[in-house]
């Protein structure tokens, strides 16, 4: 009860009213693409027209993840001691994670568990592995341990029916040309590197990757700007594509330096 009663205080705080806040919560689920959730307060107390689908929850638990990859500092915590302060004095007291996972799962890395009466119990269970990570959505189970139990088939289903291809993008590109610059070319780099998901079992060791560059950069050319795409292929079939950027700034030609380079091809 405590934590719900913060949860409307924070409301009030930050937006003025437990109402505004969750005006803000369902424009923010819509932006999201959490299609199916109408919120109708802030600490998910069961109320009518106040729902959501495990899928939005996987949704919004993403957005989290990646936004704020710190909260698993706090998600992966099992237990610790709180001291609490008031002008009657100082006390100590524990609290236990109620994700049991982070102790049955050796993968667990977080995330929520939730229970009312008529939501069953539920939780947004976060593992990594391989490197990668999966969220599992596990809704109404009829207990707590059925929840947990649950969650680890689905995150071992998906650990099993996932394969990962990283490629640092580190191989050399010849370099881009550019028009008008005080050099003539300019080193290139990918801007990030390529990752892709497979689901069916493809020979990933059959990737193939091609860079599309454009003709000519014309100067100026400001380090990062985009100078063509190194397009992914698998059996023949595009899966992805990245960025390939300028690795330096070139600036451009001036007239002085124009006029010499000029002279300099006449009398070559």
């Amino acid at each position: 009860m405590f934590l719900n009663d913060a949860c409307v205080a924070m409301a009030e705080y930050v937006c003025g009213s437990e109402e505004e806040f969750v005006n803000q919560m369902n424009e923010r689920a819509r932006e999201l693409g959490m299609e199916n959730t109408n919120f109708v307060n802030c600490n998910g107390l069961d109320t009518p027209e106040h729902e959501t689908t495990a899928r939005d929850i996987a949704i919004m638990s993403r957005e989290l993840l990646t936004r704020y990859p710190q909260i698993h500092d706090y998600s992966t915590i099992w237990m610790e001691n709180i001291t609490h302060t008031t002008k009657k004095g100082t006390s100590e007291f524990g609290l236990t994670n109620t994700n049991k996972l982070i102790r049955q799962y050796q993968y667990a890395t977080g995330l929520k568990t939730g229970s009312t009466s008529d939501a069953g119990f539920c939780v947004s269970a976060t593992a990594e592995k391989n490197q990668m990570e999966m969220i599992a959505v596990i809704m109404a189970a009829k207990d707590s341990k059925a929840r947990f139990s649950d969650a680890m088939t689905l995150l071992n289903y998906g650990f099993a029916k996932c394969m990962k291809y990283i490629d640092e993008g580190l191989e050399a590109i010849a370099p881009a040309e550019v028009e008008k610059g005080m050099e003539t070319e300019v080193p290139v780099k990918q801007k990030k590197r390529f990752q892709y998901i497979d689901t069916v079992g493809a020979d990933l060791t059959q990737i193939e990757k091609k860079p599309e560059m454009k003709k000519k950069l014309e100067a100026p050319v400001k380090k990062g700007d985009k100078a063509g795409e190194m397009v992914y292929y698998l059996d023949g079939e595009e899966i992805g594509r990245v960025d390939i950027v300028a690795a330096e700034n070139v600036g451009k030609m001036k007239y002085k330096n124009a006029l010499e380079t000029a002279l300099e091809k006449f009398f070559m």
